[in-house]
Parts: C-alpha cells; structure tokens; sequence
C-alpha cells in the first residue's frame, strides 16, 4: 500500500450520479475489510430530511453546506488512521473546498460511466433533484468531467458491472 494511503486511509469513489459509486464502494470496502460510507446517506443522516427535501426546501447551496459538513465529518476519521471508503455526490468533488479535503486525505478514484449508461441508470430516480430535467443531466455531466480528470485515478465504466469495477480498482498501484 502506498504511504499516503497507509498515513490517509481513505479511497473516495467520485464520479456523476448513476455511475456506481455506491454499490462499487460497497464492495470494495467490504474486499478490503474497510469502513463505507455513502455521502449523500450521511447527509441525509444528519439533516433528518431526504436529499430532494433538502434541494426543495432549503436549496443548492444549502445542500452544498450539508455535504461540504459531512465530508469533513469522515476526513476527521481517516486523517485520524481509520479506514474508509467513500461514496461522495456527483457534485461533491466539483467543489474546490471538497476537492482539497479529498486530495489531502486519501486517494480519488473516478468512476467514469458514459452518459448513456448514466441516463439508463437515473431515468426513473426521483430521489435525484438534479436529474429531474433531462438536459440538465448532460449539460451537467459534460461541466463536471474537468473536475473529475483531477482524481488521482480514473476507471471506466462498462456493462460488466460493480464487480468488474472493484476487480481493476484492486489492481491499482496504490495498494
């Protein structure tokens, strides 16, 4: 294992929403015999509202806060040696302040879905507020991919699923 992942424990999965980040996270903890977190879980955890409540209610930018707060949250204890793996929101790692945190506190690994699995995967999730408009949700995935390119490591998406991810993920030179 590398040194910054052995004084950081902490492997964040980003990418957009619908590209596995959750179900791949899961799995790879449990290989690793590692804490998962699910950021948006966390938030809804923590604020007691569901994450469309909180976009409906309180807006983007306080969401924006709830997610910053949660993430620091789980920083606190990978930068204190426990190990996890985290699932952040598709625009969490788009946020300069959150993109600090990650980079100086584990490793990133983008998962890197094309846009049509992306759209087969979200076309019925009405607990995702931003994928309610179908041209935002492009318009968004190709305004986020620059912020993306800045993970540490980059897995491509296909039909073979979580599995397959987890399988190159485990051959990454960082462990």
């Amino acid at each position: 294992m590398i040194l910054k992942l052995k004084r950081t424990p902490g492997i964040y999965l980003v990418g957009f929403m619908g590209s596995g980040k959750s179900t791949v996270g899961r799995a790879l903890a449990r290989h690793l015999g590692w804490r998962f977190a699910d950021l948006d879980e966390d938030i809804e955890s923590r604020e007691r509202m569901s994450i469309p409540d909180i976009f409906d209610q309180r807006g983007e930018a306080e969401f924006r806060r709830a997610e910053h707060d949660a993430l620091a949250f789980r920083v606190r204890d990978i930068a204190r040696g426990i190990p996890w793996v985290v699932a952040v929101g598709g625009g969490c790692f788009a946020q300069e302040a959150n993109l600090d945190l990650i980079q100086n506190h584990g490793i990133s690994i983008w998962l890197d879905a094309p846009l049509e699995i992306v759209k087969a995967r979200i076309a019925h999730a009405s607990h995702r507020p931003l994928a309610r408009d179908p041209g935002k949700v492009e318009e968004l995935y190709h305004l986020r991919r620059p912020a993306y390119e800045k993970a540490d490591y980059r897995i491509p998406i296909g039909h073979e699923g979580s599995q397959g991810a987890v399988e190159v993920i485990l051959k990454l030179p960082i462990f």
